[in-house]
C-alpha cells in the first residue's frame, strides 16, 4: 500500500457571502503534497491563495470537501483536536514574521515548543540548532527590533519548524524583503526544510522563486493547474 500523502484536498469548495451575493472562491478544487515535496502556489492577488492555505492548515473550513492531514480527515474533527494537530503536525510562515518582540530570538522558537510540552532544556536545544542552521548563531539573544527584516523572517522560518511538524505552509515568507535579500532567506529556507523532510506548500508571487521548488501550481477562478 502506498504511503498517504502529508496532504490532501478533496473536492474543496468554498463560498463567502456578500450580502445577498454568494462569492465561490473554490469549486471541487484537489490539491495533495507527498512528505518532502516543497510545492509553489501562484496567482494573482485575490485568487485565493491564502484561503486554501488557512483551509489546508485547518484554520478555516471548505463548505464541501476533505482536508487529510497524513492519511486522516480532518475536515469533521473538533476545534480543540484541529488545534492539537496544528500544534504538532503543521507549521506555518507568514509574509510579516509576527515574532513576539519582547522576547529574543531565542525565546521566540523555545516558546512554542514549550507551549507543545518539551522541557526548556530540549526547546533550547532545538531552538538553538535551527537558528544557527539559518545563519544566526551570533543573534540568538537579540530582540526582534534588533534584527534585520531577512533575520526577523529566519527567526520565523525556525519558529515554525520549532514542533518537527511534517507539513510546513508558507505565505509569501518573503514578501516583505527585497529582492537580494529575498533570495539568500528562499534558498536557506529550502534547504533547511528538505533536510528536515517536510512536506511543503508555499504561496509565493515569485515565479523565479517559485520555479525552483519541486513542483508549481497555478490557482485560477478557483482551479489548479500544473
Amino acid at each position: 500500500m502506498s504511503e498517504a500523502p502529508a496532504l490532501a484536498l478533496t473536492g474543496i469548495t468554498r463560498v463567502f457571502s456578500q450580502g445577498a451575493q454568494k462569492l465561490e472562491i473554490f469549486s471541487g478544487l484537489d490539491l495533495s503534497v507527498k512528505h518532502g515535496e516543497i510545492v509553489a502556489i501562484v496567482g494573482q492577488s485575490g485568487s485565493g491563495k491564502s484561503s486554501l492555505l488557512h483551509i489546508a492548515g485547518l484554520l478555516e473550513k471548505p463548505n464541501s470537501g476533505a482536508v487529510s492531514i497524513n492519511g486522516r480527515d480532518c475536515t469533521k474533527l473538533d476545534d480543540r483536536t484541529r488545534t492539537r494537530i496544528r500544534r504538532h503536525e503543521i507549521g506555518f510562515v507568514y509574509q510579516s514574521h509576527h515574532l513576539l518582540t519582547e522576547f529574543t530570538a531565542l525565546e521566540n522558537v523555545i516558546i512554542p515548543q514549550l507551549i507543545g510540552g518539551a522541557s526548556r532544556e530540549d526547546g533550547g536545544k532545538r531552538a538553538a540548532g535551527l537558528l544557527g542552521r539559518l545563519g544566526l548563531t551570533s543573534r540568538l539573544e537579540h530582540r526582534p527590533a534588533e534584527l534585520s527584516g531577512g533575520e526577523q523572517q529566519r527567526v520565523a522560518i525556525a519558529r515554525a519548524l520549532a514542533n518537527r511538524p511534517g507539513l510546513l505552509l508558507a505565505d509569501e515568507p518573503t514578501g516583505n524583503l527585497d529582492p537580494r535579500t529575498a533570495e539568500r532567506v528562499h534558498a536557506e529556507f529550502m534547504h533547511l526544510v528538505a533536510e528536515e523532510g517536510l512536506a511543503t506548500l508555499v504561496a509565493t508571487h515569485n515565479l523565479d522563486l517559485a520555479h525552483k521548488m519541486h513542483r508549481v501550481v497555478h490557482l485560477e477562478d478557483g482551479h489548479l493547474s500544473e
